[in-house]
């Protein structure tokens, strides 16, 4: 049995390593998409997982399927499209490591999987289902991923979701908020960003989290608040961790996909249904993919940059003396 199975893109990241007399970048290229950065937290700390997903026919898909077998993730329902090339990211940092993305996807092949190419035995073979709205931007994709949480539903998995918002990838800022809504409201558990909480509704983390579990029936929220770390929430307990400081921020890229893998990766270990969570599981959850999402920010890249298991713990035993 698998812990987790993911559904969505896979992709190669581009971020730059340095400038030329002329002004042009020299890029760096890191395996990504936020599905496989959220299975590559899982794997790290030792739960099992596959990915359903799309790539191109060619150098990239290759050398991602490898990453992905590298990282013990479970690769069979990954299919390899010899029309289309795999999806591509550029990415822009700021002097903080903040990121800003380009995408090279008129279409990429994460955006062809066909309905009929979701490998339910992974999914029946499941305790979570995991899916991102970067999957419902394009047909025929978008059917996949509804097939593929009917699915999981009828297994009786848990719904996990990270809205993941990329405006430019979306035909308007409407369809993004339809989309996001539907997604909402198909999950159990969402991590979901301030930025994107403000995005749809023009409310605080909190009112956030407060609506989601009150009107959209989500068991767990986490809205994550950038470097200052998450407001996480039950219809029973409200917690707000502060990330660990002292952090040198290179790329913050996948870091939000890290976070949510390594809190999955604790909330699996309690074998409880998110409502029955305790206040201080729910810290121990919190704290931990705060401090890995934090780690992961001093190197490159998202499936290659999550730290190692110990080196949270002694973060953590520094950040939370408590």
């Amino acid at each position: 049995m698998y812990d987790v199975v993911a559904l969505g893109e896979l992709l190669i990241d581009f971020a730059p390593q340095s400038v030329n007399e002329a002004g042009y970048p020299t890029l760096a290229a890191n395996p990504g998409g936020a599905p496989g950065n959220f299975l590559a937290a899982l794997n790290k700390y030792g739960c099992s997982t596959a990915m359903i997903g799309k790539v191109g026919e060619d150098m990239f898909g290759r050398l991602l399927l490898g990453t992905l077998k590298g990282a013990g993730i479970e690769t069979r329902g990954v299919r390899m499209d010899p029309r289309q090339f795999t999806t591509l990211a550029f990415v822009s940092l700021d002097k903080s490591g903040n990121r800003d993305f380009s995408f090279a996807r008129k279409p990429g092949a994460d955006t062809c999987l066909l309905p009929e190419e979701i490998d339910e035995s992974l999914i029946a073979d499941a305790r979570v289902f995991h899916f991102g709205t970067l999957s419902l931007t394009d047909e025929p994709a978008a059917s996949a991923t509804r097939r593929a949480i009917q699915m999981a539903k009828a297994h009786g998995l848990l719904i996990s979701l990270d809205p993941n918002l990329r405006k430019p990838l979306w035909k308007s800022e409407a369809d993004a908020r339809a989309a996001m809504e539907w997604s909402l409201r198909q999950a159990d558990i969402v991590k979901i960003s301030d930025e994107e909480i403000d995005f749809l509704w023009g409310l605080s983390p909190e009112d956030g989290a407060q609506k989601l579990l009150s009107e959209y029936g989500v068991s767990l929220v986490y809205a994550t608040l950038g470097p200052k770390g998450c407001h996480a929430a039950t219809a029973s307990h409200h917690i707000t961790v502060q990330s660990p400081s002292g952090i040198q921020v290179i790329d913050t890229t996948g870091a939000g996909d890290i976070f949510g893998g390594s809190a999955m990766s604790r909330l699996l270990q309690y074998k409880k249904a998110p409502a029955d969570l305790s206040a201080q599981e729910l810290t121990q959850i919190v704290r931990f993919a705060c401090t890995a999402a934090s780690l992961s920010t001093q190197k490159h890249g998202g499936i290659t940059s999550v730290p190692e298991e110990a080196a949270v713990m002694k973060k953590i035993g520094e950040a939370y003396p408590d």
